[in-house]
């Protein structure tokens, strides 16, 4: 009876233990050599372990959206590194089709950038951003016809008192041409005329700059850029250049935000993308940060630039 007894406890101990190890014997976290071969919810919260970096670059236009949405990612996700580069919309397709970056970052389609294999890229929309000329807040005007605008940047109006405003030298500064923002103002602000030279700079922080220090300044920037008064945004033909007026179709001045991959992203490209899209972040920082959530536009455009 004894012998009995024991043999039961054994036969007991045995299952619990068999048990014991059904249950621990799965995890979720992922093997950390992965490079982010896990999947995420759509807050950018890794279900399993991410790691590994990305390298992103191009419009600076989209950097401070782009850095401060990698921020936050990189907040949920400790193992993972995300560098965010500028250097224009051209620089992050070129690269990008080069595969020296992860992403590239784009304020104009690719078709639309002689030289890039628009055919291997996969094309992601993050926002919209608006683009207005800006000038020095001392120039004395904060609206322009479209018509006068063109005359200034084409060189052909060059003093600020011709448009109402101070008897100043207007003084342009340019984007160089691999600017995507460039290429979005030349297109729907210059009705593709060539602007006249002037100061030439990489960085819209830089523009912005230069603008708010140089007496009788004008330049472009994304609506981004517009967070303080060192700068004054221009309306055009009276309409203001703001969100609700771009997302009607009224502000003709604007461009998607493309996050272009060489074919279809790898795990951790992807994971990012989604965050970026995600209503976590087209809803509060895409807005925070200046920009429009592609889902609010009442209008669409393609690389021909047709509206409809």
């Amino acid at each position: 009876m004894k012998n009995a007894k024991k043999i039961s406890l054994l036969l007991i101990l045995a299952a619990l233990m068999v048990f014991s190890a059904a249950c621990g014997g799965t995890s979720n976290t992922a093997d950390p050599g992965t490079n982010g071969s896990s999947n995420t919810d759509t807050n950018g919260t890794a279900t399993e372990k991410l790691s590994g970096s990305l390298v992103i670059s191009g419009s600076s236009a989209m950097q401070p959206l782009v850095a401060a949405a990698a921020e936050e990612f990189m907040a949920k996700n400790p193992d993972v590194d995300v560098q965010v580069n500028a250097g224009g919309s051209g620089t992050g397709l070129s690269q990008v089709a080069e595969g020296s970056v992860d992403i590239g970052n784009s304020d104009v389609f690719a078709e639309e950038k002689e030289g890039i294999p628009a055919d291997e890229l996969v094309d992601h929309k993050v926002a919209v951003v608006g683009m207005a000329a800006a000038v020095n807040p001392n120039v004395g005007i904060n609206d322009i016809s479209k018509e006068d605008l063109i005359k200034v940047f084409t060189g052909e109006i060059t003093n600020w008192k011709d448009l109402g405003g101070k008897d100043q030298k207007i003084v342009l500064v340019n984007r160089p041409d691999s600017s995507g923002t460039r290429a979005t103002f030349v297109k729907y602000a210059l009705d593709d005329k060539t602007p006249a030279e002037g100061v030439t700079e990489d960085s819209s922080n830089t523009v912005k700059k230069i603008i708010s220090e140089t007496e009788g300044a004008i330049g472009y920037l994304a609506f981004s850029y517009f967070t303080d008064d060192s700068v004054t945004p221009l309306s055009v033909d009276g309409v203001e250049p703001t969100d609700e007026n771009v997302q009607k179709g009224k502000f003709p001045i604007w461009a998607y935000q493309h996050s272009y991959t060489k074919g279809e992203p790898n795990a951790l490209a992807k994971a990012f993308i989604d965050y970026m899209m995600s209503d976590e972040i087209q809803t509060t920082l895409v807005k925070d940060q200046g920009y429009i959530p592609g889902s609010k536009m009442e209008v669409e455009r393609d690389a021909q630039g047709n509206m409809k």
